[in-house]
């Protein structure tokens, strides 16, 4: 609980310089958010290969999310720093996408 508040007043203090509107502070705390629970979902998808594909599927949806919001939101070194984490880690699973979902 303690290093959901801490990470949440970093993201508040992160979104006073953002470059957009007041939404910033909230978006970013959403796509924090979503982030950590896209992460831990990955280290609890099923055996199957449906499981896995669906779960990849859903981790890639979360990171553009993040990255759009990070991309909107944040500025200087903390943009490129978090941009970089959710589309390297968009790009690592649209290719575990692409070569072991096909179809599925």
């Amino acid at each position: 609980m303690r290093t959901s508040l801490l990470a949440a007043a970093v993201l508040v203090a992160a979104a006073g310089s953002a470059r957009a509107d007041g939404t910033c502070a909230r978006d970013l705390l959403v796509a924090q958010s979503s982030q950590k629970m896209a992460i831990e979902r990955l280290e609890t998808l099923g055996d199957s290969d449906a499981d896995r594909c669906r779960g990849w599927r859903q981790h890639v949806d979360t990171m553009r999310r993040a990255a759009t919001v990070y991309g909107r939101c944040l500025s200087g070194s903390e943009r490129s720093e978090r941009l970089a984490q959710v589309q390297g880690s968009e790009k690592e699973f649209s290719e575990l996408l692409r070569t072991r979902c096909k179809g599925r």
